[in-house]
């Protein structure tokens, strides 16, 4: 709805249905592979760095997250798997795809007259 007035302004100008579509998909699409290369980076910089952030957070604060009285372990352990990566960020890039189909689509349904009639 925030987009109506630009996209019935497109739709004035000429672009198709399927070319509002289009532009739609391209935009959530890039906004979801940029979110998905951003949300890798940073949790693989989490993992290989793990034990100094809970390092440093147990010293900010003063705590021990994992008191030795109370637990079998001493740190957080971690196994990053190439593989692993690699389905979660298909599965966020999917997504994200799939995130963008219905806004897309009614967007290309949206005809000029009726969404400038109230602007």
């Amino acid at each position: 709805t925030d987009k109506q007035a630009d996209i019935a302004i497109l739709r004035t100008l000429g672009l198709t249905p399927g070319g509002v579509m289009q532009v739609f998909m391209v935009q959530g699409s890039l906004i979801g592979i940029i979110g998905t290369v951003a949300g890798v980076i940073g949790g693989i910089t989490l993992t290989l760095n793990l034990e100094r952030i809970l390092g440093a957070i147990e010293t900010v604060f003063n705590v021990k997250l994992l008191p030795e009285d109370v637990y079998y372990i001493t740190g957080l352990p971690t196994d990053m798997q190439t593989p692993d990566i690699v389905i979660i960020t298909v599965i966020a890039l999917a997504m994200s795809f799939l995130a963008t189909l219905y806004p897309a689509w009614r967007a290309a349904r949206t005809q000029p007259a009726e969404a400038l009639r109230y602007e």
